[in-house]
């Protein structure tokens, strides 16, 4: 059973930062691509950053030089780093996971709960 626990969500003022983590258990970590995703209220959900099982990356234009995707497999944990954030960027943040890198396709077989970031002007 492959479990992804998200973190590090929060309030913060525009120009922020914050740094996401999300904790994986039950499967071979480092085998697998992984991704960060966000979906606003009345929204789909938007991939962010995608990191495959090598650790290239790939990154949404509106993110792109503010956000920082990577993993540590020796704590089979996921990172986003945040910057400059933006009212804009605010959202549920969810990690994802599969053995096949989607990309910023949201085709992810297992997806954590959320975590909430909110960015005030």
């Amino acid at each position: 059973q492959v479990q992804l626990v998200e973190s590090g969500g929060g309030s913060v003022q525009s120009g922020g930062s914050l740094r996401l983590s999300c904790a994986a258990s039950g499967y071979a970590y480092s085998a697998y691509s992984l991704a960060w995703f966000r979906q606003a209220p009345g929204q789909e959900r938007e991939g962010v950053a995608a990191i495959d099982f090598i650790g290239r990356t790939t990154y949404a234009d509106s993110v792109k030089g503010r956000f920082t995707i990577s993993r540590d497999n020796a704590k089979n944990t996921l990172y986003l780093q945040m910057n400059s954030l933006k009212p804009e960027d605010t959202a549920r943040y969810f990690c994802a996971a599969d053995r096949i890198s989607y990309l910023l396709l949201p085709r992810y077989n297992y997806w954590g709960q959320g975590t909430q970031v909110t960015v005030s002007s």
